[in-house]
């Protein structure tokens, strides 16, 4: 276990994040052939199991730390990005990855315009954002127990499935495909599970990160918090198992929300 990678650390013990991997690798098939976006990587913890799909990845992000971070489980075909156009030319990839990304930019139009531009035709984007509406409960708690949008990097709180698909069809895109995740219970228990890291961990960050500060960033601080996450280690397994609570609430939409769609061949109905 020591030896394993600390990000992967982190992902043994995290009920989302297994969630949503097992999500996109059912859904996702890359061709060997395949030239792949994954854009947003920060510490490469998901991209580390996307890239194990075959195809060739390149991995971008806002954040030089990241990507720094990144390197060592990740290795090569890794890109810092700017705020804005993509360092990339049209048509360059067949598909693009972006997991919990969007909501982090001020100009998420921008960024939407921007991925249908570097897509060949007929390319696929898969993207996951937080899933927002009136009957969110946990996001109107979130702010009570101090986390608010900055502790997460978010410049809004997410998407509601109608207005993201609004906006993926304004800039080209047909969705083939969308599912929630992350029911009630398990956006509890880590909200839960994030406040009281916040509250214990003493963090202090001399930069903002895009990503903000919802977990370790570096190897350096995973290992200055071990004491932190071994006492998590043993009450993950109760986690866990409430966790599975979720599935009497299999009417209920998740705070989570995946979508699959692909580049409009109808580029005269894109309305800017």
């Amino acid at each position: 276990m020591k030896d394993r990678p600390w990000q992967l650390q982190i992902f043994q013990k995290s009920i989302k994040k297994k969630e949503k991997l097992a999500l996109i690798d059912k859904h996702l098939e890359i061709l060997p052939s395949d030239v792949i976006l994954d854009l947003g990587c920060a510490q490469g913890i998901l991209s580390y199991f996307l890239r194990q799909k075959g195809g060739y990845w390149v991995s971008a992000d806002l954040d030089y730390e990241n990507l720094k971070t990144s390197q060592g489980l990740l290795g090569t075909n890794l890109i810092q990005l700017g705020p804005g156009i993509l360092p990339f030319r049209p048509g360059s990839f067949d598909r693009v990855v972006s997991l919990d990304y969007l909501e982090h930019l001020e100009d998420d139009d921008l960024c939407l315009a921007e991925i249908n531009r570097v897509l060949k035709k007929d390319g696929q984007l898969v993207l996951a954002t937080p899933h927002t509406g009136r009957v969110f409960l946990l996001h109107k708690l979130r702010p009570l127990l101090g986390l608010k949008l900055e502790f997460y990097g978010h410049k809004r709180e997410g998407y509601s499935s109608k207005d993201l698909e609004g906006k993926l069809k304004k800039h080209g895109f047909k969705v083939e495909k969308k599912q929630t995740f992350s029911r009630f219970f398990s956006e509890f228990l880590e909200l839960i599970i994030n406040a009281l890291y916040k509250k214990f961990s003493g963090k202090k960050h001399t930069q903002s990160l895009r990503d903000g500060q919802i977990r370790p960033t570096t190897e350096e601080e995973f290992k200055a918090k071990r004491k932190i996450f071994k006492l998590y280690g043993f009450i993950y397994p109760l986690v866990w198992v409430c966790s599975k609570m979720d599935k009497i609430l299999f009417f209920q939409r998740g705070y989570s929300l995946l979508v699959w769609a692909i580049k409009s061949r109808d580029q005269d109905q894109i309305r800017f």
